[in-house]
């Protein structure tokens, strides 16, 4: 799994790269082409910088789309929709609660200002701020 990880780094930072080096090299072609016909340093100056955005700009959606097929959610991303045993009652209030999920605890708290729920209560993670879970209560229907 870390090598996975670590071969989709190395290959984004790769697509990123190849991305730049293609647009600063067709913004360096135009400026030397523009150089060999005749015109001075501040025209090849601004070709280059014209066609190097332009470049950037239009390739990077390009490299995005096919470099990064294979992204996988973080660990915590993969919590989301998961459910979670609360371990300390949950006071967002007062900043207290924990839960237990994939035998890991973790702090959590409510969307709700003023949320409580109970200790041995089941819940499901809503999402991730900062290092707290955001949780709700189980519904009978997700039972």
């Amino acid at each position: 799994m870390l090598k996975d990880a670590q071969n989709l780094s190395r290959r984004s930072f790769l697509a990123g790269a190849g991305v730049l080096t293609a647009g600063i090299a067709g913004g360096a072609l135009v400026a030397f082409v523009s150089g060999v016909i005749g015109f001075g340093l501040p025209v090849q100056v601004v070709a280059f910088l014209i066609v190097s955005v332009i470049l950037l700009v239009l390739t990077r959606p390009l490299a995005v789309k096919y470099f990064n097929k294979e992204r996988q959610k973080t660990n915590a991303e993969s919590l989301i929709g998961e459910q979670a045993l609360v371990t300390e009652d949950i006071d967002t209030l007062q900043a207290a609660g924990h839960v237990e999920i994939r035998g890991q605890e973790w702090s959590a708290k409510t969307d709700e200002p003023d949320g409580k729920i109970a200790k041995d209560t089941i819940v499901v993670v809503e999402g991730i701020q900062g290092v707290k879970l955001i949780v709700r209560e189980r519904r009978k229907e997700e039972e």
